[in-house]
């Protein structure tokens, strides 16, 4: 059963090695920044890459941006995660597509694509890096890290407004 204090979020890209363990490393970054407690991961639709690290041009870049994923490895996206998760962001349209086919009958988890998270970005998918170049792994990391932001933002703005009533009716 999941913790309800606090929001727990899965990112889910094809493999795991590329865009979403860099969504989740950006999303664990600024949390600690923000001080916001929540539990994040991140798994593929596909398997194969399970129990591998990510790719080394991710691992790079995430050491450019101040933080160690190495340590992470690739793992499918299972029936337990649309219950222990709040939230699953697929990175793309298909791996959406995919999330939705493949959820179980009693999940909870909301679905939605990350990108919808930020302003005038709704709609568009964190573009694969695997077959491109370095520079394709920056890109990711700039656009994960502005879902970073925006869902850091979102997350404090629910917690505010569980600690504080908004008006005089919600004493």
């Amino acid at each position: 059963m999941p913790d309800q204090t606090k929001p727990a979020i899965l990112f889910v890209c094809l493999g795991n090695i590329c865009r979403s363990p860099l969504a989740e490393a950006a999303l664990r970054a600024e949390a600690e920044k923000a001080g916001l407690a929540i539990e994040v991961d991140s798994a593929g639709t596909g398997d194969w890459h399970i129990g591998h690290p990510p790719d080394r041009r991710a691992q790079a870049t995430a050491r450019r941006h101040g933080t160690d994923i190495a340590h992470y490895q690739a793992r499918q996206v299972e029936p337990g995660d649309f219950r222990r998760f709040s939230h699953i962001f697929a990175l793309d349209a298909d791996n959406l597509r995919n999330l939705r086919a493949i959820a179980p009958a009693d999940a909870t988890a909301r679905l939605g694509l990350l990108m919808d998270m930020v302003p005038g970005r709704q709609g568009q998918a964190v573009k694969d890096p695997y077959y491109g170049d370095d520079e394709g792994f920056e890109t990711t990391w700039s656009d994960v890290g502005a879902a970073a932001r925006a869902l850091v933002g979102h997350l404090r703005e629910i917690e505010d407004s569980r600690r504080f009533p908004t008006s005089v009716t919600d004493r």
